[in-house]
């Protein structure tokens, strides 16, 4: 096991929403006086010198790579180059950097989106590449998967300690609620929200409601890669969930009763559903690093819902 207190950490996009929430709790729960940052503007993580510049700078142990480029159903279909090129050559870039600069340890942060479109249920770390990933985010989610390859053959050939951890769809205060790149659980509560304000009398919802998710608190999450980091050892993919499935149809309606809002909800089936199910199987996570998501979904909706109309309330 590692005492992480004792390192100096580098979290790529720290300051995002993911990031806030890790950095934070490395400070603050386990006691870690050298966490550093390394996001825009100050680092380009895109750009090899930027990436150099900033090992030089921060001198880390550890990086924890979360800096990615990403958003819902939408934005992916709108920028499959970008979401592509971005998360590729930041993530092979810094991972050889890290190896070359013989780092103890790199955390990679994947995505549910490696998984095929129709991945058995709860989706399994070895079906991970069992067919071709679900069309509107397949450009993302391989970006991460080459991410997985590397790893692995870095491990292999160099005996380089890198890590793959694959988080569902996460949630809670902070998350980002821009209508343009936001995922679903922000999106709703927005529009539900916004409806609200405006005395509308329904909400229009893409797609038909039918397929489901699983999410993650965002605080949760947090816990699980520091556990990663700490207890974990290996390029064997894993899983970070809280193995709790919701259909889209349930999920709007609890996020419409946690903000009030008692219109109609109205499914358009002519836009995309996405993949048909998600849910993982967690326990290689228990089993590996000893990791149990512990807030139930309605409390961490509800907490989420109450940050974000506070947020609200405070820019007017």
């Amino acid at each position: 096991m590692i005492d992480l207190k004792t390192k100096r950490i580098t979290v790529t996009g720290g300051r995002g929403f993911l990031g806030g929430h890790l950095v934070r709790r490395l400070r603050e729960n386990r006691g870690c006086e050298n966490v550093f940052i390394a996001d825009l503007p100050e680092y380009d993580l895109r750009d090899l010198g930027s990436i150099r510049r900033m090992f030089d700078d921060q001198r880390p142990d550890i990086v924890i790579h979360l800096a990615a480029v990403v958003g819902g159903i939408g934005a992916n279909r709108d920028n499959p180059g970008r979401f592509f090129y971005d998360n590729a050559i930041m993530g092979i870039q810094l991972m050889h950097e890290a190896y070359s600069r013989g780092i103890e340890k790199f955390v990679m942060l994947g995505t549910i989106c490696c998984y095929p479109k129709f991945t058995p249920i709860p989706f399994k770390e070895e079906n991970l590449w069992n067919g071709y990933p679900e069309e509107t985010n397949a450009p993302y989610g391989l970006a991460k998967k080459i991410l997985l390859v590397q790893s692995q053959a870095y491990r292999q050939q160099y005996g380089f300690n890198s890590i793959f951890l694959m988080p569902v769809n996460l949630y809670g205060p902070g998350d980002n609620f821009n209508p343009k790149s936001s995922h679903v659980i922000p999106a709703l509560i927005k529009k539900c929200v916004d409806a609200k304000q405006a005395g509308d009398d329904h909400i229009v919802v893409w797609g038909d409601g039918t397929p489901t998710r699983e999410f993650l608190y965002v605080e949760d999450a947090a816990e699980g890669i520091v556990l990663a980091a700490e207890r974990y050892n290996d390029s064997e993919p894993v899983n970070l969930g809280s193995a709790f499935e919701i259909s889209i149809k349930d999920l709007v309606e609890l996020i419409a009763r946690l903000t009030g809002f008692t219109g109609k909800i109205v499914f358009d089936p002519a836009k995309p559903n996405g993949q048909p199910r998600r849910k993982l199987d967690t326990s290689r996570a228990k089993e590996r690093f000893g990791f149990v998501s512990q807030t139930t979904f309605e409390d961490g909706l509800r907490k989420t819902v109450e940050w974000y109309l506070i947020q609200r309330g405070r820019s007017g």
